[in-house]
């Protein structure tokens, strides 16, 4: 993604968005908690409470994030997420460039769905979707966030939303507040060598010169 090397625009702030469902799960039995010389133990027999779904933002310019949970991952949800961004997190930029992936969901469709129609076009005017490749995700910066949640903060049974949110919470602030950023290192000229077929070509017409022109296809 080239804008992820421009200099940061606070009128045009180029965030990463992605979802990520996670089981919620419970002990049966308690642990039994930790002691001098040993760690906690806990009974490898647990129940199921559903599932939740988080929503992650990640400013690629700042070191910024923020974790919304959800029950589900539904065009409403989405909706709601991309309102939020433009009132609440950014309300003063003029356009937001949204990195993305192709989910069905993710459409400017799901804001017509959720909202009446002039309170969509209202929201549309500020927000510019950016979708990565099929089968690139890997593009989006947030992905890498999301790993990082996962493992500093998931890698525990957690057994209900209201223990999601705030564990969660807990720790987007800690990340916040020591300015964490994830090192983009697929810069754009070795996204080129490694992605050159879906860059223009120069095609030699007549002793000349021209620019093949390509249709990157959004689905």
């Amino acid at each position: 993604m080239c804008f992820y090397a421009e200099a940061p625009d606070p009128n045009r702030p180029v965030v990463c968005f992605d979802e990520s469902p996670i089981q919620l799960i419970g002990e049966v039995r308690a642990p039994i908690p930790p002691r001098p010389g040993q760690l906690e133990r806990y009974d490898c027999e647990y129940k199921r409470y559903g599932t939740a779904n988080l929503f992650v933002f990640l400013d690629v310019h700042r070191p910024w994030r923020k974790v919304k949970v959800t029950a589900s991952r539904t065009a409403l949800d989405f909706a709601a997420c991309m309102r939020d961004l433009a009132d609440v997190h950014f309300p003063k930029a003029a356009r937001i460039r949204v990195v993305l992936d192709n989910l069905s969901t993710h459409s400017a469709g799901a804001l017509y769905q959720t909202f009446p129609a002039e309170e969509a076009r209202r929201l549309l005017r500020r927000l510019e979707f950016h979708y990565v490749p099929k089968h690139a995700s890997w593009l989006n910066m947030v992905e890498i966030e999301i790993g990082v949640l996962a493992a500093q903060c998931l890698d525990r049974r957690i057994e209900s939303i209201k223990q999601l949110a705030a564990e969660t919470a807990i720790w987007e602030q800690q990340r916040n507040a020591v300015a964490a950023r994830v090192k983009w290192m697929f810069t754009t000229e070795k996204a080129r060598a490694k992605m050159g077929h879906a860059y223009p070509r120069p095609q030699v017409n007549s002793g000349h010169t021209q620019r093949v022109k390509t249709t990157v296809q959004r689905y």
